[in-house]
Parts: C-alpha cells; sequence; structure tokens
C-alpha cells in the first residue's frame, strides 16, 4: 500500500496542499539567504577578505549579527501586535522580503577594506531576514490540524533545505568557475550575493501568490489601528505571558539552545577555514553537505515528534548538539569534522522544526503573530548571545577556536535541562482556555493551564 507523505488529512479543513506548498516556498526561498550569506560564503570572506584577517574580525563580524538581532529583538514584538491587529501578516512578509533582498544585493559591493559598508548591509538584511522568519511562522497554525504541526513544520524546514541547496548549488557552481579563471575573492563572492537575491526574490513570488491571509482585523475603529494601539496590545501580550508558564519555558529553552545553533549558522565557516584551513570550495561543499541532513532530519523527525512527542523529540535533537560540539572540539583532521558537520544537519532541520511546531501548539489563536513574535524575540536574543559568546571567546583566548565551539556545547546542555520545565499537555489546554476566552466562552482564570 502506498503511504501518502502528504495528507490533506494533516491540514486544517479550508486549507489546500497548494497553499502549503507555497508557504513552504517561503523556507525555500529564505534559506539561501543564511546558508549563502550567514554561513557557507560572506562571514568567513568578511573574516578573511573584506576586514584582511584582522583579530577583531571574528568579533566585528558576530557584533554585527548581534546588533542586527538587537534591532529585531526591540521592534518585532510591537510588529507582531500590529500584523494581528490588522491582520496584516501577509502584507508585512512582502515588505520584509523586500528588504532583505535589497541588503543581500548590497553586500556585493563590500570588498576589501569596506568593512563599514559590509556591517551596515549585513545588519540591514537579517533584520529584514528576521522580521519574514517570524511572519512566515505564524500561519502554521492557520494551516496545520494541531496534531499534525510537527510534520507539516516539517514539511516547511525540509523544503527550505532544498532552496538553500539550490542557491548554494548555484554559488558553488560560480566560484568553481570563477577560481578556474583565476578570479579573485573579491570577484566571485560579490556574484554569489547577486545570485541569493535574485533566488530569494523569485522563489518568494509563490508564497505571496499562494498563501491567504485568513485572519480578521482585530479592532474597527481607525484611531484605533496604528502603532499606539499595537504597542497596547504589545503590553497586554507582555502582561499575560505569566499565564502561560509553558509558553514561557519553552522562550527560555529555546534562548538556550538556539544560541548554540546560532553560533554553527554563523560560523560554521569560519572554524573550518581558520582551524583546519579548508578552502572556499571545500566549505561551501561542507554547508552543501549539512543541508542535505538537515533537509531529510527536518522532513523525516517531523513525523517522528507527531508519534512520539514534542518534548522529547526535540530533547533527542540536543542530545546530538553535545555530540557534535565534542567531536568538532576534538576534530584534527577532515574526515571527524565531515561527521560532525552530518550531525550538525540532521539536528539543525529537526530541531529547529520541533521548536517551530511547539511554539504553535502553545500560542493562543487570537495572538499567533504576537506570540511568534516572542517566539522570534527569544531566537534574536540567542543570535546575540551565541556569536557573541563565540567571539569574545576567541578574541580573549587569542583565536582559539576549539576553546569558543567548547563553550557553545554548554548551550546545549543548558538547553536539554531547560526542556524539562516545558509541559505540553498543559501549555496546550492553556491556550485552548486563551481561545475560549477569546470567544466569550470562558473566565479569563481558565488561561492558566495549572
Amino acid at each position: 500500500m502506498a503511504i501518502n507523505l502528504f495528507p490533506q488529512s494533516a491540514l486544517n479543513p479550508d486549507v489546500r496542499k497548494r497553499e502549503v506548498f507555497g508557504w513552504a516556498m517561503y523556507d525555500f526561498a529564505n534559506s539561501g539567504y543564511t546558508t549563502v550569506v550567514l554561513t557557507a560564503v560572506f562571514g568567513a570572506y568578511f573574516v578573511a577578505g573584506v576586514a584582511a584577517a584582522e583579530a577583531w574580525a571574528t568579533l566585528a563580524w558576530t557584533s554585527a549579527l548581534a546588533l542586527s538581532s538587537l534591532i529585531a529583538m526591540c521592534s518585532m514584538p510591537a510588529i507582531g501586535a500590529y500584523a494581528d491587529l490588522r491582520a496584516a501578516k501577509k502584507r508585512l512578509l512582502v515588505l520584509s522580503t523586500l528588504g532583505c533582498v535589497v541588503g543581500t544585493a548590497a553586500l556585493a559591493g563590500a570588498g576589501t577594506g569596506d568593512v563599514a559598508w559590509a556591517l551596515v548591509a549585513v545588519v540591514f538584511s537579517n533584520v529584514f531576514y528576521t522580521y519574514g522568519e517570524s511572519l512566515i511562522a505564524a500561519f502554521l497554525p492557520e494551516l496545520a490540524r494541531e496534531e499534525r504541526m510537527g510534520s507539516v513544520s516539517g514539511w516547511g524546514w525540509s523544503f527550505g533545505y532544498l532552496g538553500g541547496m539550490l542557491t548554494l548549488g548555484l554559488c558553488l557552481w560560480y566560484v568553481t568557475w570563477a577560481q578556474g579563471q583565476g578570479l579573485p575573492a573579491t570577484h566571485f563572492v560579490p556574484v554569489t550575493m547577486l545570485i541569493t537575491a535574485a533566488i530569494f526574490a523569485i522563489s518568494a513570488l509563490v508564497t505571496f501568490a499562494l498563501l491567504k491571509e485568513r485572519a480578521q482585523p482585530q479592532i474597527q475603529q481607525a484611531e484605533e489601528t496604528g502603532l499606539q494601539a499595537s504597542l497596547a496590545r504589545l503590553k497586554r501580550t507582555w502582561h499575560e505571558a505569566r499565564l502561560f508558564r509553558d509558553f514561557s519555558a519553552l522562550l527560555v529553552c529555546l534562548v538556550a539552545y538556539q544560541a548554540g545553533i546560532s553560533v554553527v549558522i554563523a560560523l560554521a565557516a569560519v572554524y573550518a577555514e581558520q582551524v583546519l584551513a579548508f578552502q572556499q570550495t571545500e566549505t561551501m561543499m561542507l554547508i552543501l553537505l549539512v543541508n542535505i541532513a538537515a533537509a531529510l532530519g527536518a522532513f523525516a523527525w517531523g513525523y517522528v515528534q507527531d508519534r512520539i512527542g514534542h518534548r522529547p523529540a526535540l530533547g533527542i535533537t540536543l542530545v546530538g548538539w553535545i555530540v557534535m560540539t565534542v567531536l568538532v572540539a576534538l576534530a584534527t583532521d577532515p574526515f571527524l569534522f565531515w561527521v560532525a558537520a552530518v550531525i550538525a544537519g540532521l539536528c539543525m532541520g529537526s530541531s529547529q522544526s520541533a521548536g517551530r511546531a511547539l511554539a504553535g501548539l502553545l500560542a493562543p489563536e487570537q495572538q499567533r503573530a504576537e506570540f511568534f513574535a516572542l517566539w522570534m524575540f527569544a531566537v534574536r536574543l540567542s543570535a546575540i548571545l551565541g556569536p557573541m559568546t563565540y567571539g569574545l571567546v576567541t578574541w580573549l583566548s587569542a583565536g582559539n577556536h576549539r576553546l569558543a565551539i567548547g563553550a557553545t556545547g554548554l548551550f546545549f546542555v543548558a538547553g536539554l535541562v531547560l526542556l524539562g520545565a516545558v509541559n505540553v499537555p498543559r501549555g496546550i489546554a492553556a491556550a485552548a482556555a486563551a481561545n475560549r476566552k477569546a470567544r466569550g466562552q470562558a473566565p479569563a482564570e481558565q488561561a492558566g493551564g495549572g
């Protein structure tokens, strides 16, 4: 009997598969940005080329990523509140995509010595990338049934890694050709930025064509639809967050383990080139392998987490991350590093998919964009904490990247410990109580969830 990997029964009654394809296409579109810009190409190029391998280069790169995360942290919750009030997720998604595409294309203008230009462009592009990541995640509960949130989230993450592989593959082809012609990195890296921007823009058009905005505006009076109303709504969300103790516990856990993942995303190429002397093409092939493993992990693990439970599934991936950091710290030859890279890929897709699915389960229906903005707030906080810790350790230890990756492993250990505080059934009950309250069917006290 044939197995249907994409069953209609996983979706809400009014959702068609083509719309889920459109939603997943955004993961496909934006994955090239993280894969090429943050992980495989531009980070290492900035350290070795733009900043000429100065002692402060890694810290400057991680500081720029931290600044972009700080900006997103401070602004994303209000944007999420505005999106809920005005039912504007899709409109804001278009604007955030445009911002990231323009910022990525601007990176093509960064050559040797253009440190300020490169840092401004990466901050700009990463802020808008973050906005889009939060907004697209808020559509997940509208598309998937509660009991199938994990597998549908996995569809998106795995398809996203295919997009990252396509973008990286095209860039690798061009870089290989350019090196064969004797062209320097100052020539071929800018071209990879333009390739990445173009694929992001073209692929996202499918999302905008197929994805629907199902939410309805929650306020009617024109004077209540501006920034002031959004900020007031955000203030209430922060106040009410204590009623959703398991969502709050998930955010704390998320900050810990995502800090480690942020290091892998931002500094894998830097580590490979600085510690193991990888060449640009070797690094790109390494990241391509990571993306293949991540796609398989995200797709398969989504079904596993629906079967064994979201918290155990996430916990298993965190154990895998701990093993990965130990192997990387011990690696003195490329083989062990490649093994660690495969483990990282499998864990990356599955852990990020599991985290998004858990957030979708614990977020009340009327505040999805807000709660996913809080989720993204935690992700961005981790993107400050992880890379900055790595950058500071390398700076203070005179470039000891092994010590820095060892410190990164502690984030995954902390995430595994903190995961124990998340009670998924209680959190789902709290979200359901909040939904009933919003519909006038339950008293406010029921949102406490125990």
